[in-house]
């Protein structure tokens, strides 16, 4: 069998591969994780959500390491998802307790476009877990863990993959990877059009929302989302304003979205606490909103100013260590 033969064998098994651990993960992080928080809330006792996490913890284990199913991982490796879930955690820590700049969420969607989406959602999920050790475990812990996580595997399905042929010292991402503005138009276009729907939505049908501000946010964003999403079939560049702009809308329709589930939820399940309803449901969007609009831009902020140095940095460590994304 002639080289080339061999390496195109290669590169369909490596393909293979590749869908089989998404469709894996997307199975895991969709369908396996909500059913067990849901089961923790419902079955658990508060006090024990820790189960529940651990439970998270591991199923993200699993796709991370379908990656070696045909080779033992390296220390190397291992070591490289170790230090950014750690760097996440202290930069998250640092920046709670000094500017309130959403730096672990940032360095979230970092870690999935730099290291791929199963990387992405483990390290998610062990940062989040090793910050709320610090900053106060409690019945959100697996929630967060999970929203954090399904941050870093959506970067890095929407991204596309650094070409280490052309990283210079003096060449930045944000030149050496722009497509120009046009490349993100059409997903910035679907999600504005959500949005003016939602609006006039709310002008014929208002319903009980005092304020346009509230749910439809969320929902039409995260159709807008989707549609965006669908619309760029090609894998977005890794530049700057591409990836700030991604961080943004990810940030205040996915984490934004389920977490104000999660504060409902866990209320409902507190003595006293009001019971699970869309009524309660439409109070949380609306108050959560600017809460959820200041997280999502500040880790827009920081992944525009500093993204881009990162996913430098961490593009020669695998290319000096021969680590390379799967």
């Amino acid at each position: 069998m002639s080289g080339r033969n061999r390496n195109r064998m290669d590169m369909t098994q490596a393909e293979a591969a590749g869908r089989k651990r998404t469709a894996v993960s997307a199975l895991i992080i969709f369908l396996l994780i909500p059913a067990t928080v849901a089961a923790g809330v419902v079955y658990f006792d508060q006090n024990l959500y820790m189960v529940s996490s651990l439970l998270v913890v591991i199923y993200t284990l699993i796709p991370f390491f379908m990656v070696f199913e045909r080779r033992r991982p390296k220390a190397r490796e291992i070591v490289l998802i170790a230090m950014m879930s750690a760097l996440t955690a202290v930069l998250q820590l640092f920046f709670h307790v000094t500017i309130p700049v959403q730096a672990g969420t940032a360095m979230v969607i970092i870690s999935g476009i730099a290291l791929g989406p199963e990387a992405g959602f483990l390290i998610g999920a062990l940062a989040r877990l090793v910050c709320n050790f610090y900053m106060g475990q409690g019945p959100w812990t697996p929630w967060q863990m999970f929203c954090w996580g399904l941050l870093g595997f959506l970067a890095g399905l929407a991204f596309n993959r650094i070409d280490p042929s052309r990283l210079r010292r003096s060449a930045p991402l944000m030149q050496m990877n722009s497509r120009s503005f046009r490349v993100v138009v059409g997903p910035v276009m679907c999600i504005a059009l959500a949005v003016i729907a939602a609006w006039i939505t709310w002008l014929i049908w208002p319903g009980k929302d005092g304020t346009f501000f509230g749910w439809r946010l969320y929902v039409f964003g995260g159709l807008g989302l989707l549609a965006g999403v669908l619309l760029q079939r090609k894998r977005l560049p890794a530049d700057g304003l591409t990836m700030a702009l991604f961080t943004f809308f990810v940030t205040f329709v996915v984490y934004g979205g389920i977490m104000n589930v999660c504060a409902m939820v866990n209320a409902s399940v507190m003595p006293g606490g009001d019971p699970v309803s869309l009524n309660t449901l439409r109070i949380l969007y609306v108050s959560g909103a600017p809460y959820d609009a200041f997280h999502a831009l500040t880790a827009a902020v920081f992944i525009f100013l500093f993204g881009d140095m990162i996913i430098q940095k961490l593009e020669r460590i695998k290319i000096k260590y021969g680590i390379y994304r799967g």
